[in-house]
């Protein structure tokens, strides 16, 4: 099977089974309040459905529109804009009908769930497969540094010990940290033992970022591939896994910090790479992608450890797992308000880049939890049509005491969804000019 269709796969089972909690959040929260759910749908059922059956008073199916899923909770104003129903009196178990908190807790339902099923999964990884991570002493060739960082005092080489005071457990998070974390200060130490703890701009994140520096701090490699991206420039050049990059243009090869320096200092040039293969000395022409990348890996001097987890210290870190996920996310998201930052929001193909092309058990449940804690904060952005747009209007009544019109509602649904829609479309228009133009 190709990777695509692995990822694919990966990716429909995913949303599958993430969607049909969600909307479970939901279903179980109405049947708490004895609210009649008329519909739970895996995805959507436009003109028809793939499959349904009714069991009591609800039709539970599966559509063909692969865009979500839905409940359809009688009484409610939501994407079914089922107006003939709200024209009638209210019915005791329509959601129109109960408390204000109780309709809050069903619409916060799914996003309670989502948040709970991204504890269990990470909690569940820590506890059966445990956790890699790679301590300072697990890299002593330390950090190839980005220029903004260099510019701050950063050389390459360093190995960082400690950040805002407090040790790095994992020397991969640093260049995450700087993005999303609010690093005041690092002490790293140089490679001629000298230690230094350098302050740290307030807005770095937003500098690395319109640098295009998102990994500020990557681990020293060799000049020897660990691997090459299939389709890329240094695929195509005849580059693959094992061979040794000795000179670019010219001039000498001993690690990847030369590499990169080279290339930044020739933007999207082309470079002559000479290179060895199988003992054999060969020269190659090589022009970087649009983002002045080759397309390889090097290997590096790196030693992993591995710690276990038993279940009482697995749920206190997928406690901080799922809080930190979450509040990374949320940090980051502030450079989609950004030209560059909008112009790398992704859709479906962009989720599904995030699974890995082999099937690994551990990877497909990692990554099902990070898309699990996404789908609960966008899911809870205050946008009508969201469940966000819906609780937003629901504390409005229980501060104000006044229920918002429902043909206000029925507008506000009616633009929620045309929003929602073209995010959508410009979200995978993305992904689709991607492909076929940035190669």
């Amino acid at each position: 099977m190709s990777p695509f269709m692995i990822k694919a796969l990966q990716l429909l089972l995913s949303l599958s089974l993430l969607i049909v909690l969600h909307e479970g959040g939901h279903f179980a929260a109405a049947k708490l309040f004895h609210t009649k759910v008329e519909k739970f749908f895996l995805f959507f059922d436009v003109k028809f459905a793939l499959f349904k059956k009714k069991i009591g008073d609800t039709v539970y199916g599966i559509g063909w529109l692969p865009l979500g899923g839905y409940v359809k909770i009688s009484g409610m104003i939501d994407e079914s804009m089922d107006k003939e129903q709200m024209k009638k009196s209210p019915e005791p178990w329509e959601f129109r009908s109960k408390p204000a908190w109780q309709r809050l807790i069903i619409m916060l339902g799914g996003v309670t769930v989502n948040l709970i099923v991204g504890f269990l999964i990470f909690m569940m990884i820590l506890y059966v497969w445990g956790k890699d991570y790679i301590p300072a002493e697990g890299m002593p060739d330390g950090f190839a540094v980005s220029q903004t960082m260099k510019d701050l005092g950063f050389k390459d080489g360093d190995i960082i010990t400690d950040i805002n005071g407090k040790p790095l457990d994992n020397m991969l998070d640093a260049s995450r940290f700087m993005m999303v974390r609010d690093v005041h200060n690092i002490t790293t130490r140089h490679q001629d033992g000298q230690v230094e703890t350098i302050a740290i701009p307030e807005d770095i994140g937003k500098t690395l970022f319109k640098a295009g520096e998102l990994q500020s701090f990557v681990p020293m490699g060799t000049s020897v591939l660990d691997s090459v991206i299939p389709g890329s420039p240094a695929d195509k050049a005849g580059l693959a896994k094992g061979d040794e990059i000795v000179s670019v243009n010219g001039k000498p090869i001993q690690s990847f910090a030369d590499l990169d320096r080279i290339k930044k200092e020739h933007p999207n040039e082309q470079f002559q790479v000479g290179y060895l293969s199988g003992g054999q000395r060969k020269d190659v022409a090589i022009t970087p992608d649009a983002d002045n990348h080759f397309g390889v890996f090097a290997k590096a001097n790196i030693a992993p450890e591995h710690r276990n987890y038993d279940i009482g210290a697995s749920i206190a870190s997928g406690f901080g797992f799922t809080y930190w996920t979450l509040h990374d996310y949320v940090a980051q998201f502030k450079y989609v308000f950004t030209k560059k930052g909008a112009s790398q929001l992704g859709g479906f193909g962009a989720i599904g880049s995030l699974f890995q092309p082999t099937w690994d058990w551990k990877g497909f449940w990692n990554t099902t939890a990070f898309i699990s804690i996404i789908l609960a904060f966008m899911n809870i952005l205050p946008i009508p049509a969201l469940d966000g747009g819906h609780v937003m209007f629901l504390l409005y009544e229980m501060i104000t005491g006044r229920k918002p019109n429902e043909k206000f509602l029925e507008f506000a649904q009616m633009i929620g969804i045309i929003i929602l829609l073209a995010l959508v479309l410009y979200a995978n228009g993305n992904d689709i000019y991607r492909y076929f133009f940035t190669k």
